[in-house]
């Protein structure tokens, strides 16, 4: 065999052992990860040393029947219908730096085999991270507000912080507003029937129904809290890449943060407003009060 033979011979072979060693990693990710689509699976590869094309992951996820299917049907749990005081939406109006400064707060249905159960989550609007949440069997205002209190409990935000959600009768309860009031929260809620107001909290719904409760079957509501507890605290948390923070995890994405991130307070940027409507807030960087 010719010089010139032998190592081309020897790239060609080189490169298909390449394509295994790729092949093998991306099925591992997939199937580990049965709700990534490509953009993940690309973004892990990348983390782990391989230079790949997003569009070659993609032809060999479809060649090897990997992609991601989910299912987009879900039931609406809100209930705005009721006479409680409301509050003006914020969250689309703020400028907000670091954690603790936006929490977004939502609840889902989850379905057993022979009933329903509901889940109420508190969302940090930064780093995505679920820093409180609660499973129970009825929708009533104490499932929210036990999930405020973990998140509270956990987190201890500074007075200030903005608190959002939908117009649901959970959070406009006495209680959930009295709880909010006490921490010093500035209370934000969506516009009627407007979820792109509250989409944060929204998308990280639909990652919990795709990639935990659609592939499963709970038998009760022990078992439903146990593996829902674990995708939110151990993989969601801690391990789900996410795209809006760099293909990082939220925990690792805080970690990352600056000290004084945590620290900073979340400024309005309202346009001038006429009459006499003023908008109850805290105190901008110069000390004088938002309106």
């Amino acid at each position: 065999m010719s010089r010139a033979g032998f190592y081309r011979r020897f790239a060609e072979q080189a490169a298909a052992e390449c394509v295994v060693e790729l092949r093998d990693r991306i099925q591992h990710i997939a199937l580990t990860n049965r709700r990534y689509g490509y953009r993940r699976v690309t973004a892990e590869l990348r983390r782990q040393g391989f230079a790949v094309n997003h569009k070659k992951v993609l032809r060999l996820l479809r060649a090897d029947n990997l992609l991601a299917v989910r299912r987009r049907r879900f039931v609406l749990t809100t209930d705005s219908d009721h006479f409680l005081p409301v509050y003006p939406n914020l969250a689309g109006r703020l400028h907000v730096d670091g954690v603790d400064q936006l929490w977004q707060a939502d609840i889902t249905y989850v379905r057993l085999r022979e009933a329903f159960v509901y889940l109420a989550v508190v969302l940090d609007a930064y780093s995505r991270r679920v820093v409180g949440w609660r499973l129970g069997p009825t929708l009533e205002a104490e499932l929210a507000v036990e999930a405020l209190r973990e998140a509270i409990a956990t987190r201890r935000p500074q007075p200030g912080w903005v608190h959002h959600s939908d117009q649901g009768v959970q959070y406009a309860s006495h209680a959930y507003v009295e709880l909010l009031e006490q921490h010093g929260a500035v209370i934000s809620m969506s516009r009627r029937g407007n979820p792109y107001d509250n989409a944060r909290a929204e998308s990280f719904m639909k990652t919990l129904k795709t990639e935990e409760v659609a592939l499963r079957r709970y038998r009760d509501l022990t078992e439903a809290r146990r593996s829902i507890g674990t995708f939110i605290d151990q993989i969601y948390n801690q391990r789900r890449l996410h795209s809006a923070l760099g293909y990082r995890p939220p925990a690792e994405f805080e970690a990352a943060l600056p000290a004084l991130a945590a620290a900073r307070n979340p400024r309005f940027e309202f346009p001038k407003a006429s009459g006499d409507l003023s908008i109850r807030g805290r105190a901008d960087d110069e000390g004088e009060a938002v309106r």
